[in-house]
């Protein structure tokens, strides 16, 4: 049997990148897969159909989760369509750089009420659905939020915030036999970071030099880490940052 056989799993901003190739890998490990998605209706029903088409089980849902209502409707449909929630994957972010001088309320609040404020929202709607077998929250981070680049401070900011309430609901949750472990990827190769540029040129090659494995990293990389996290081969694994970046280092 498939070790996600018979789990229901929800993997918020799935259209595309990290979150695409997690909830691909989660099907084909055997659970029903949730695509969640803002804007991008033509990538998350591409990713329904790779999952469909390997044999999977998938279906989208809208729900812009920086979005206090979005996420309840979202979690209602859940309840309504599947009467239970095993797995959530906080994958759903935002990410711009720029330097201090340019800092924004604007800029500040679309970080903060995607990467923080929506994972917050998820996961109180997730453990309405989690039984009494509990359940694993799968938090994506990023190395950033423990190692900091400069021109990235709100967005590391965010990132260490989702370290941190990562340990404080392991704690809180655990006795209902909830896991919350944040998977924190390094640098990955997606259509977000190709498209501005910081996975080639002198900011890709920095990368690549300190990296011990010597490459970005692609979404295939970060996906079995998840479904490790997913599964009851982490049974007792929870609270844990677990970085998954190649050994960087900055």
């Amino acid at each position: 049997m498939s070790k996600l056989a018979n789990k229901i799993v929800l993997v918020s901003g799935a259209s595309k990148g990290i979150g695409a190739a997690i909830a691909r890998q989660l099907a084909a490990d055997g659970a029903t897969v949730i695509v969640n998605y803002s804007s991008s209706v033509a990538g998350a029903d591409a990713t329904v159909a790779a999952i469909k088409a390997a044999g999977g089980n998938a279906v989208a849902m809208q729900g812009d989760f920086s979005r206090e209502a979005d996420i309840v409707r979202v979690f209602g449909a859940v309840q309504q369509q599947y009467g239970k929630l095993d797995v959530l994957v906080n994958n759903a972010g935002v990410y711009q750089f720029g330097p201090l001088e340019e800092l924004t309320e604007a800029h500040f609040r679309v970080h903060f009420d995607l990467n923080v404020m929506g994972l917050l929202m998820a996961c109180r709607e997730a453990v309405k659905l989690m039984g009494d077998a509990g359940g694993s929250i799968i938090n994506i981070g990023s190395v950033v939020g423990r190692m900091s680049t400069p021109n990235a401070v709100v967005y590391s900011a965010t990132k260490g915030a989702v370290d941190s309430l990562t340990v404080s609901l392991s704690k809180e949750l655990g006795a209902r036999k909830i896991r919350v472990n944040a998977l924190n990827p390094g640098m990955i190769s997606t259509e977000g970071t190709t498209s501005i540029g910081i996975t080639e040129g002198e900011f890709g090659d920095y990368m690549v030099a300190h990296t011990p494995l010597g490459r970005i990293g692609t979404g295939a990389d970060v996906a079995p880490v998840a479904s490790f996290l997913a599964s009851d081969d982490s049974a007792w694994v929870t609270g844990q940052y677990i970085m998954v970046g190649g050994g960087v280092t900055f």
